[in-house]
């Protein structure tokens, strides 16, 4: 259920090169702690992750916004499709479709597994 996604890390010097434009919360993999990999060459974070592959379960999931039921929901994630997982917060957990979004939140029991 969980593995390494493969992506490249980002090649030649980082760094700031300045101001950037924030995207729109829910869209691309990036939180003000940490953002996936794949964005370390254009956003800078104090954590970059190489997210786990979750497979979302029979039940399927609703992508939230917020760590919330009550959350607006940004997509419905069908049974069997894939979730890049970036980080768990008690019985969520965040993470994208893929690094270029949608970003949000599911339930950690909406993955086949549920992962730690």
């Amino acid at each position: 259920m969980s593995s390494k996604a493969q992506y490249d890390l980002p090649k030649g010097d980082l760094g700031l090169k300045g101001p950037v434009a924030r995207p729109k919360p829910g869209t691309l993999p990036l939180r003000g702690d940490l953002a996936h990999i794949a964005l370390a060459d254009r956003y800078l974070v104090p954590h970059y992750v190489v997210p786990q592959i979750g497979k979302i379960a029979s039940s399927g999931a609703d992508l939230k916004l917020t760590a919330d039921d009550a959350s607006d929901t940004l997509m419905r994630l069908e049974a069997g499709s894939y979730f890049e997982i970036l980080d768990f917060a008690g019985n969520w957990c965040w993470g994208c479709v893929s690094a270029d979004g949608p970003s949000g939140y599911i339930q950690k029991s909406a993955l086949e597994t549920a992962a730690a």
